[in-house]
């Protein structure tokens, strides 16, 4: 009778036991199934290309061509246009367009805010595709 030796034929646990790491993951797992639908229903869908790739096309004449300056004036098809007036300008321009297409040529130096104040403008006017142009120099 060995009372008290310590010993009774058990051996220490070697084993890592990975059930908390699979739960964890199973949890992050069903999160992002969750959240996954609602990230990509957020945003506008853009074109965006170089404007010399866009030169010589036959199509661009029949798309709304918006220019926006590095003095933050506004031209639609070449003409001048205030920035009050350019939700008005851009549903009779986009009335003539055939594809409802709108191509805002911008440079470096604008700021994106109004770039994009531009498509939201433009995609309430009607604009079906919109397109973002980095003018060269």
């Amino acid at each position: 009778m060995a009372i008290g030796s310590g010993s009774r034929g058990e051996e220490p646990i070697t084993e890592i036991n990975v059930t908390p790491l699979v739960d964890v993951c199973l949890v992050l797992v069903i999160i992002f199934m969750a959240v996954a639908p609602m990230a990509m229903s957020v945003g506008i869908k853009v074109l965006e290309s170089r404007a010399k790739a866009a030169e010589g096309k036959a199509s661009l004449s029949e798309n709304v061509q918006i220019r926006l300056t590095s003095s933050g004036v506004i031209t639609i098809n070449g003409v001048n246009v205030p920035r009050q007036a350019l939700g008005s300008q851009l549903v009779r321009a986009l009335a003539t367009s055939k594809d409802k297409m709108v191509i805002i040529t911008a440079d470096a130096v604008n700021r994106v805010g109004q770039v994009v104040d531009i498509l939201d403008t433009a995609q309430q006017a009607g604009a079906q595709k919109l397109a973002i142009l980095k003018s060269e120099g």
